[in-house]
């Protein structure tokens, strides 16, 4: 079998990979060539190539490794072929196509490799021939003949490499490129690569020494500018945190990490506090940062202090558990669909470590509890009947016989009188409540059931940025955030549409001293009570055949709950009377002014 177009393949798949994932591969490349060396032990170095800098005064990133070494044709064999490496290819480790297929799309200008074996010096050009329009080894004149590898002198030799180790060079998609330069928008672009490492690896093998240049724009000999040691993560975790352990989950372990209160993070050497990740074979995959990674915490029971806790979660790899990188070694896969990470958040949840209990305690005893519940319960009784939300389910002394379709509510009703429909015909329009009315009503025939109800009137907490217990960007500019599997809602008391109508009450009672107190209470109040309707409203379409999992998450988002109290009309008008019985009638301004 052979690939017709092999441009169009590379660039489709370069396209699948991270915009930095060409420095994983060429940092796995590096690693794979010093563990072929009997010691074990080596040096693996993101630097300027220099010697072309002298030249050219163009920055062009290298990477450099004291492994062991390639021949020319050596080099030829295992660069000019796709899927083709001098390592052992599997599944679980290496496919030797990472560096050409991350790295060749982002530099159609070439990766020079230049690679000493046995005190000899070769070197190889993958480019994109401008000419051709196809991937490929450049051709040298070498000699009487042309070949794909040349000989190379130790002029260019990086100090590193004594007679063993190979140095890429990135060329950029033009000779003129400036390589150091980051992609937009990485983080760190001072020290992009440090960053990138850092984040992507846990730990590093015993007797293996990385590093990143940084501040290369400076004078050399500058004290700023220098290679720094590249670490992983757990150095930094162990060394950072007041409190770690693991948890024990279904084929995975969660191990975990607090941190210490007074950390000092501005360096940005490291991932940013609040994260969680995969942990597979000593690199971090699935990494979930700012507020995708504050959500991921929270799933795990982290609702508050989630700032200062990292969680990686391991999966154990077996024969009926197969866990492996996605060929652009982006994600993980096991038996090859996606991480459960749904379920291990609660099995996580169910097996809390008591130092995270702790730090939740300590963080939220300062949100503020709802003391709303009662009156806003009491004035739901009212139309309790419409969030009810009735199940019937068989049970065999039930009192009732029910039509096995009645164990679902929502969806289409099937027609009166007539066969058992699928729910798909012309019944009445979509389901929910009055889908019920029919798809629930007793059956003449069927099987034993009783009615039973899910209790589903949430939790909430008001949080906010100047306690600690919301930490911005989570929630910033939206007005709450409902988390399901704890059925709790927490709400954004910075939310600018609660705190104008706060501020609108209070200078229309200027005039009473401590008054701002009781205001704020009726507000929020009343802004609790709109956002726990929706929340129960979204319970009832629980179960319908028109109301997914997913369907119920867009329901429930932030955007969501923050298009509940966007309409105000009805409640100022009870905030208006509230504050009536309680304070008496507000000054007419109006009035005042005239």
């Amino acid at each position: 079998m052979t690939v017709k177009n092999m441009t169009f393949m590379i660039d489709r798949l370069g396209a699948d990979c991270a915009p930095l994932q060409y420095v994983r591969e060429l940092t796995e490349n590096g690693l794979a060539a010093i563990e072929t060396l009997p010691s074990k032990t080596g040096e693996i170095a993101w630097d300027v190539e220099w010697k072309r800098y002298a030249l050219e005064k163009i920055y062009k990133l290298s990477v450099i490794d004291t492994g062991v070494g390639m021949t020319g044709p050596e080099m030829v064999e295992y660069i000019n072929k796709l899927s083709s490496s001098v390592h052992l290819q599997t599944a679980a480790t290496n496919y030797g196509v990472g560096a050409k297929i991350a790295a060749a799309p982002r530099n159609k200008a070439g990766l020079i490799y230049l690679s000493w074996k046995d005190g000899v010096g070769s070197m190889v050009h993958l480019w994109r021939d401008p000419d051709a329009d196809v991937y490929g080894l450049r051709q040298f004149h070498r000699g009487e003949e042309f070949d794909y590898w040349t000989y190379v002198g130790d002029e260019v030799k990086p100090p590193q490499i004594t007679d063993h180790g190979t140095m890429v060079v990135l060329m950029g998609n033009d000779i003129g490129d400036d390589t150091m330069r980051p992609p937009e928008g990485t983080p760190m672009p001072s020290r992009w690569i440090l960053r990138y490492l850092n984040s992507r690896y846990f730990q590093f093998p015993e007797g293996l020494t990385v590093k990143a240049r940084e501040g290369w724009e400076l004078p050399q000999g500058d004290s700023h500018n220098f290679l720094r040691t590249v670490t992983g993560m757990r150095p930094w975790l162990d060394q950072s945190s007041e409190a770690s352990g693991t948890v024990d989950l279904t084929n995975a372990t969660a191990r975990w990490w607090i941190l210490k209160a007074d950390l000092d993070v501005d360096s940005g050497h490291y991932t940013p506090l609040g994260h969680a990740a995969a942990l597979y074979q000593d690199e971090l995959y699935e990494t979930a940062t700012g507020k995708s990674g504050a959500s991921r915490l929270q799933s795990f029971g982290l609702i508050f202090g989630y700032q200062r806790v990292v969680i990686y979660v391991e999966p154990r790899n077996a024969i009926e558990n197969e866990v492996t990188p996605n060929t652009a070694r982006t994600s993980l896969l096991m038996n090859g669909e996606p991480l459960p990470w749904t379920e291990w958040a609660g099995e996580f949840r169910d097996r809390l470590p008591e130092p995270i209990v702790r730090l939740m305690e300590e963080v939220g005893g300062k949100a503020a509890s709802s003391d709303h519940r009662q009156s806003i319960r009491e004035r739901l009784k009212l139309i309790l009947d419409l969030f009810k939300i009735s199940r019937y389910r068989p049970a065999t002394n039930g009192s009732i016989t029910m039509d096995d379709d009645s164990a679902m509510t929502g969806g289409k009703p099937k027609e009166l009188g007539g066969a058992k429909k699928d729910g798909t015909g012309e019944g009445g329009g979509r389901g929910g409540r009055a889908g019920d009315i029919y798809s629930l009503f007793l059956a003449s025939r069927g099987i034993p059931g009783e009615e039973f109800e899910l209790p589903m009137d949430p939790d909430r907490k008001w949080v906010n940025a100047a306690d600690g217990t919301r930490i911005p960007p989570d929630m910033e500019d939206r007005a709450a955030k409902y988390l399901p599997a704890q059925n709790l809602l927490l709400i954004n008391a910075d939310f600018r549409i609660f705190t104008d109508m706060i501020t609108r009450w209070t200078d229309r009672y200027e005039d009473r001293p401590g008054v701002r107190t009781t205001v704020e209470q009726v507000v929020r109040e009343w802004f609790e009570q709109q956002l726990v309707e929706a929340i129960l409203g979204g319970h009832s379409l629980r179960g319908s055949r028109e109301w997914t999992v997913q369907d119920l998450e867009t329901l429930w988002s932030q955007e969501s709950l923050t298009a509940v109290v966007l309409p105000r009309y009805h409640i100022d008008y009870n905030i208006k009377r509230v504050l009536g019985s309680k304070l008496g009638a507000a000054p007419d301004r109006t009035r005042a002014a005239s």
